[in-house]
């Protein structure tokens, strides 16, 4: 196993190496977990780590929130450089969504605890309807 393979190298490897090798995962450890979780699809199928995979395979991996969708272009057998790793996969991946523009407002240091209305602002900000009474929260346990 030295290098990325060229026309005579090998024709087939296993997915957990060249996820590593491609730098789609860390390590070769967290490749192989991906795959044991149901991370990672070959051609829309769940797929094992040891599976064999060839160029024109679809491959999806989940990871952090994000899907990415990559079409196998080159076998690689050891890690690369991630200029010769983006030339091993097309990748197809859907934009990411957008990060919230403005950081939330931040109060300052020894004001001392928020106000109601300052607490019922950051909980509409975080998503929470704090007008509904714990009553109705599910997490509430009386």
């Amino acid at each position: 196993m030295n290098g990325p393979a060229g026309a005579d190298g090998p024709q087939t490897i296993r997915l957990d190496v060249w996820l590593w090798s491609a730098r789609l995962s860390p390590t070769r450890s967290a490749a192989t977990a991906a795959c044991r979780g149901g991370h990672v699809r070959r051609n829309g199928e769940p797929v094992k780590a040891a599976q064999k995979i060839l160029v024109g395979d679809e491959l999806r991996v989940r990871s952090r929130g994000r899907e990415r969708i990559v079409i196998v272009t080159r076998i690689l057998t050891t890690r690369v450089g991630a200029p010769i790793a983006r030339e091993a996969y097309e990748d197809h991946s859907p934009e990411p969504p957008p990060q919230l523009a403005a950081a939330p407002p931040r109060r300052e240091r020894g004001t001392g605890r928020p106000t109601k209305r300052e607490r019922r602002q950051f909980d509409r900000l975080r998503g929470r309807d704090s007008s509904r009474g714990p009553e109705s929260d599910p997490r509430h346990e009386h």
